[in-house]
């Protein structure tokens, strides 16, 4: 039997992989006196994804650290950050996040019997924590609960007063969970801050706050449950996962922003200490690392691959997922899985199907949008007018685009510069050569014609998803048929602002980084 970890072994193991700790010296006062008490909370909102996996590795880290760990559904938050469950879908989420989560960690080898599993409704409605709440508001600012939910809750123009509750509640729940620390993202900073600032104003403790890295999507972005080429979800298919990472952005050499190693060194080196590289033996054959930072070395110089790094992180991600598949494959959970996250598309009980007899909706999220980088470009061997353009959009290989841009554009303009890239138009030949896609410009509306190509915010990755304010969410159609007209139908209310941002219907085309604009064809239109 391995003797029990120390103090300094156990500060190790819990702050190991984390970004930043708020109150290192408290936390090291308490692991010398006793054991740590810590807590993780999700609100039960969107289905969780292969990012869960993230945090269930460091809570396996504070239970090898002896840490006494509370799992929070936070059903109440999941209503009050802009109702983003519903009320009457809220019972069911809860209950489903449960049974994901409790299967994610039997995945990984964490026993349930070490945990606490708590709902914030178990205690969020009593009259102690009612009256906190109100105790709250009574000093905190509108300025400061803004402030502080503003990387959390959904930000709209008219924002809801439940979102400034939000971050409140949350602060409170490190007093009435009886908690030294809470754990989260680093996108919960502000709230934790918030959460010192404030409880020490009821009289209660300030807590230690230990904060993981936001890890990439598959997109280079956040991975995010409401963008959907960002994900992998919990119960997505093996077809499905070796299709999304194939889509997966990962350059060659390229190790900012690469989802695909991010996962590798927060989820798959926590958990088994090593990581196999598959590859045939022509290529050398299969390499054991049992450092992340040597095959990170080694990806960087173009050692590893990015089709043998996606087809070994698809073998183990799918051994992480097979128990979880397995669990959720009886009728009971999939019929809780189909309540709890019902078809926007499927008739309520009682109701006739509307399927073939309403006009599908033509909004903006119909449209696979993306950030694009020029690798290379060329005039088209049969058309004067036309360039032949190779685009990476974060796929296994670049994109090839025909565009009408010689006599408006230089070509030394175009190469390695971002754009942005309509990609799930049907495949077309111009003059010989099949395009793949659409470079979006904004053209002038007089004579003479100008026409610019639109840029993505400075700092976006190759593959981002581009989407129009409020349809953030939903999947687009894998490919737009043509006689729908679904594109065109859209692009007649596209335009270009008096600020020179893209819009569509006067909300503003967004990546995760702030506005796409063009450069000075105020009024304009967009094709």
């Amino acid at each position: 039997m391995e003797p029990a970890p120390g103090p300094q072994e156990k500060y190790q193991l819990i702050t190991r992989n984390l970004q930043e700790v708020l109150g290192e010296e408290k936390l090291m006062s308490i692991l010398k006196e006793r054991e740590l008490k810590i807590y993780w909370g999700t609100a039960t909102t969107g289905k969780p994804h292969v990012a869960y996996f993230v945090p269930m590795s460091k809570i396996a880290d504070f239970l090898k650290a002896g840490c006494e760990v509370t799992i929070l559904f936070a059903d109440l938050h999941a209503y009050l950050d802009n109702m983003k469950a519903p009320w009457e879908l809220l019972e069911l989420r809860t209950r489903y996040y449960e049974q994901v989560i409790k299967a994610m960690l039997e995945s990984i080898g964490v026993p349930l019997e070490k945990l606490r599993f708590v709902r914030g409704t178990d205690y969020q409605l009593s009259k102690e924590y009612t009256l906190d709440v109100y105790r709250l508001s009574s000093v905190v600012t509108q300025h400061d609960a803004k402030k502080a939910g503003a990387e959390v809750v959904k930000q709209v123009e008219h924002p809801l007063l439940s979102g400034l509750l939000y971050p409140g509640l949350q602060a409170l729940d490190e007093e009435y969970l009886k908690v030294d620390a809470q754990f989260g993202g680093v996108d919960q900073r502000k709230i934790f801050t918030f959460a010192e600032k404030y409880l020490p104003s009821l009289g209660y403790a300030k807590r230690v706050h230990l904060m993981n890295p936001m890890v990439p999507g598959l997109t280079g972005s956040k991975m995010s449950s409401s963008e959907e080429d960002s994900k992998i979800d919990l119960l997505d298919r093996k077809e499905d996962v070796k299709k999304k990472l194939k889509k997966a952005f990962c350059e060659p050499g390229n190790v900012e922003n690469n989802g695909v190693l991010s996962f590798i060194k927060h989820v798959l080196f926590p958990l088994k200490s090593e990581f196999v590289v598959l590859r045939e033996e022509k290529w050398g054959g299969n390499k054991t690392y049992t450092a992340y930072e040597a095959l990170e070395k080694d990806f960087a110089e173009q050692v590893v691959h990015p089709g043998d790094l996606k087809n070994s992180v698809e073998v183990a991600l799918n051994k992480l997922l097979d128990p979880i598949r397995e669990k959720f494959n009886c009728p009971e959970l999939k019929k809780l899985s189909s309540a709890a996250y019902p078809t926007p598309s499927k008739a309520k009980p009682g109701e006739k199907s509307t399927k073939n007899s309403e006009p599908e909706d033509v909004i903006p999220s119909r449209l696979d949008i993306r950030v694009g980088k020029v690798i290379s470009v060329e005039k088209h061997p049969d058309a004067d007018s036309l360039y032949v353009e190779k685009i990476d959009v974060g796929e296994a290989e670049p994109r090839t685009v025909v565009s009408g841009l010689v006599h408006f554009v230089p070509k030394e303009q175009l190469q390695d510069r971002l754009v942005v890239l309509l990609c799930n138009l049907k495949p077309q030949k111009m003059r010989g050569v099949e395009s793949q896609g659409m470079v979006l410009c904004a053209s002038s509306v007089g004579e003479p014609r100008q026409v610019e190509p639109l840029d993505p915010p400075a700092g976006c990755c190759a593959g981002e998803r581009v989407y129009v304010e409020g349809y953030e969410g939903g999947e687009p159609d894998e490919e737009l048929k043509p006689k729908k007209k679904v594109f065109e139908k859209l692009q007649a209310d596209f335009c270009i602002s008096e600020d020179c941002v893209a819009q569509w219907k006067q909300r503003n085309f967004l990546t995760k980084l702030g506005s796409v604009s063009c450069k000075s064809l105020r009024g304009g239109s967009i094709s």
